[in-house]
């Protein structure tokens, strides 16, 4: 890696929705079992993991970006540097323009990837063509998961990223300490600002390796335990979270 370049993670799951590792666990492991200079916490419909990381980064000498993995009504994605909660079940146009009107940025997790709902597979190459442009103005593509099941749709993401001009990030997608740190998105500089402006630039590459078997394993046994545990637990609805909206210096 360049002495100029850092690292960051920016699709980490917490206990806040499906991963195994609470805030706290995950920023222990970051700080001292990997080289990463930052991670977004990114939580399926859910900031509250984030917003607490965030607050008590400090003390393991980790910077975190709050995010969240929406589930729009065509697919997921990762709405990064926000600081108020996004709701399920939008358009995603709808929810890209709420994600940008707080000063976010907007990046398709797991992008063509058959297996998971996808931006992808609701038309994502008509619907996106340019950087900010067309019906889904996208400031970047996950163009590595290290989750996905299928090698060939992290391809076709980067491919797609590179015809278009958008930044190609990558993320782990992690649900368990093991795999945080196995998809990565390298940026120059090496704080969240940095890594800010690089993705409006599209000067990020994605990097990292897949998943082990035994990860797969883990996870999946993980989620039928969830599910039975779920059934016997009432759904709960987030409250919006106000806050000041961080200026960014493009």
């Amino acid at each position: 890696m360049n002495a100029q370049h850092s690292k960051a993670d920016i699709h980490i799951h917490s206990t806040y929705s499906d991963g195994m590792a609470g805030v706290a666990a995950i920023l222990e492991h970051v700080a001292r079992e990997t080289d990463l200079r930052l991670i977004a916490i990114t939580d399926h419909d859910t900031i509250a993991g984030a917003l607490l990381a965030r607050q008590i980064a400090r003390e393991y000498g980790v910077e975190v970006i709050v995010g969240e993995e929406v589930s729009t009504a065509e697919g997921h994605l990762l709405a990064l540097f926000i600081d108020r909660w996004l709701p399920p079940g939008r358009p995603a146009a709808e929810t890209i323009a709420a994600v940008h009107a707080q000063g976010g940025l907007c990046v398709a997790a797991h992008a063509f990837d058959p297996l998971v709902p996808s931006l992808g597979s609701a038309g994502l190459a008509a619907r996106c063509t340019s950087v900010r442009a067309g019906e889904w103005p996208l400031d970047g593509v996950e163009a590595f998961n290290a989750g996905s099941w299928i090698a060939a749709s992290n391809r076709r993401a980067d491919a797609f990223g590179a015809a278009l001009g958008l930044a190609r990030c990558g993320g782990s997608d992690s649900h368990n300490l093991a795999t945080v740190g196995r998809g990565y998105t390298l940026f120059p500089g090496a704080s969240a600002d940095d890594l800010y402006r690089a993705i409006v630039r599209g000067q990020t590459a994605p990097g990292g390796a897949r998943w082990r078997f035994q990860d797969y394993l883990e996870i999946a046994t993980y989620r039928a335990k969830g599910r039975w545990q779920r059934g016997r637990v009432a759904p709960q609805v987030e409250a919006p979270v106000l806050a000041e909206v961080p200026s960014r210096v493009l």
